[in-house]
């Protein structure tokens, strides 16, 4: 638990922003979801939902760094056989890749709450470098006395990167998964010192 005498908040840059600590990511106020075009005119959205990960925020803001896991396993699309296939061998693989990860390399301020975090996301056994638009949404207390650090991310990337090169060509043209790939992060982390 926190020490709660202590602001959970500095001014850096002009504006506000967690005071330095280790926060680990509340799992059930967490959201890791992706959207992926299908038949090249719609949208599928799936979310993971086995989700660990601590963000330590630093004296130095900008040598905060962010380490997160996700259970390739709780792959949740709302479609019980597509789930499936997307765990299976031909994209996720999650009997030989049981978990994503992400890990920050560097943190850059962007004004105001905006901040970009890169780091090395690795999806199938294959790591790529990826940059996460970072927006710190507050910091505030819990009712048990505690103190709680929102985020929001988001970011683009090509899955054929990672070596999930699986598709279908389509008789009208195109095909019936698209290549880019949105990932779309709320999350909520819980200081522990």
């Amino acid at each position: 638990m926190s020490d709660t005498t202590t602001s959970p908040t500095r001014t850096f840059e002009g504006n506000e922003i967690p005071a330095p600590g280790h926060y680990v990511l509340d799992a059930s106020h967490t959201d890791v979801a992706f959207v992926a075009r299908h038949l090249m005119v719609t949208k599928v959205r799936g979310r993971f939902s086995g989700v660990e990960g601590t963000v330590v925020v630093a004296e130095e803001p900008l040598e905060s760094s962010v380490a997160v896991t996700l259970a390739t396993a709780s792959l949740d699309t709302g479609d019980a056989s597509r789930d499936e296939h997307v765990r299976s061998a031909d994209l996720l693989d999650v009997d030989q890749h049981p978990t994503i990860e992400f890990r920050s390399t560097t943190v850059r301020h962007t004004g105001g709450s905006s901040f970009e975090v890169d780091g090395e996301l690795t999806v199938a056994g294959v790591t790529r470098p990826v940059t996460l638009d970072t927006v710190i949404e507050g910091v505030v207390g819990d009712p048990w006395g505690g103190q709680r650090l929102a985020v929001s991310a988001s970011a683009e990337i090509d899955r054929e990167d990672f070596g999930l090169t699986w598709n279908v060509a389509l008789e009208t043209g195109g095909v019936l998964v698209g290549k880019k790939i949105r990932i779309e992060i709320d999350a909520q982390a819980v200081r522990q010192d």
